[in-house]
């Protein structure tokens, strides 16, 4: 797929205005093209799916006219949203009108990405590298300087996605449940996973899941429980995490491919919860993994915030010069080069 063609150069004081909204929140900052961060804001989390395009925009929003108000201006030259949910062309498309219709860029300069991309261009010196994510859910994205993306649906199975934080759940559930009952492989995870939840077997807990005494967004909390079980040294524990370090990789080696990168030495960033815990089993695993199928990619955790992807994409878009782009990073990064 073909990425936004880099725009004219900015003329001067124009601004880029940086989204990132994640299911859980959202920040924005406003950055004038010499990479001075003007104004920030903070909002709550971007789910289209849920409340509708409108109520979404809603959202972000807020987080905008604080930023805004912040940077003392009403709009600016460019708008550059890296959103949650935003997994097909289509919806970019549809959510990028839906921002231009906010004013917020004078010229209706607007570029709408999945938020995957925020992380991969926080984590490369240039837009150039791939990047995979593991948070509540899995995805993986790649981009080159000439515009040139590559990407996934990742909607969930129907798209051929495996992993996430909400996968590894729902793994760790059914084994622990078939461990129990002797439908499957004996695993300490019929132990631990009712145990976190403070009850003492898996039928008491399925009863309370069932019944919504235990609600579906706490889910989550059993990544941690699966990678501590593996710690312990449970087969089918480990076996999860090994296959989660075969799909990361994956995703990472099919990326690399359609964007001619499998032989250049080339960034793959690791973002998202469960990547940047750095579990050792499968932090070690996914670097083995990658030496072996892509042994020019260099494996890098990300740790910036993801808006400063967002600010730096912007920047990209209006051709900013080197000192803007290092200004930025150095704002939300401190110490970094």
């Amino acid at each position: 797929m073909t990425g936004s063609v880099p725009g004219p150069p900015p003329p001067t004081g124009a601004a880029v205005l940086a989204i990132d909204a994640g299911n859980s929140k959202t920040d924005v900052a406003v950055v004038l093209a010499d990479g001075t961060v003007a104004g920030t804001g903070r909002g709550g989390g971007f789910q289209p799916p849920k409340v509708g395009v409108e109520a979404a925009v809603d959202i972000l929003a807020e987080a905008v006219r604080a930023a805004l108000a912040e940077a003392g201006t009403d709009s600016v030259g460019h708008v550059s949203a890296c959103l949650a949910n935003a997994d097909l062309p289509v919806e970019e498309a549809q959510l990028a009108e839906a921002l231009r219709r906010r004013g917020w860029s004078e010229r209706g300069s607007v570029d709408v990405r999945n938020d995957t991309f925020a992380i991969l261009r926080a984590g490369v010196t240039e837009p150039l590298g791939v990047a995979v994510v593991c948070g509540a859910g899995i995805n993986c994205v790649g981009m080159r300087p000439d515009g040139r993306t590559a990407r996934f649906p990742a909607i969930g199975k129907i798209s051929g996605d495996w992993g996430g934080g909400f996968g590894l759940a729902e793994e760790s559930l059914w084994h622990a449940a078939r461990a129990e009952d002797g439908r499957g492989a004996p695993s300490a995870l019929a132990r631990t996973v009712p145990a976190h939840f403070g009850l003492d077997s898996m039928p008491a807990l399925i009863e309370a899941l069932h019944l919504g005494h235990i609600p579906f967004a706490r889910w989550h909390e059993l990544t941690p429980v699966l990678f501590a079980t593996a710690l312990e040294g449970d087969a089918v524990a480990r076996s999860l995490v090994d296959r989660l370090a075969d799909e990361v990789v994956s995703m990472a080696v099919v990326a690399l491919g359609r964007l001619e990168l499998l032989d250049e030495v080339v960034p793959v960033v690791l973002g998202g919860g469960v990547l940047a815990a750095r579990h050792p089993q499968l932090d070690e695993g996914v670097r083995e993994r990658l030496a072996a199928r892509a042994p020019k990619a260099v494996a890098q955790v990300v740790s910036a915030r993801p808006v400063l992807g967002a600010a730096l994409l912007g920047l990209d878009h209006v051709r900013a010069g080197a000192e803007a782009v290092t200004r930025v990073r150095q704002h939300f990064t401190p110490g970094a080069p």
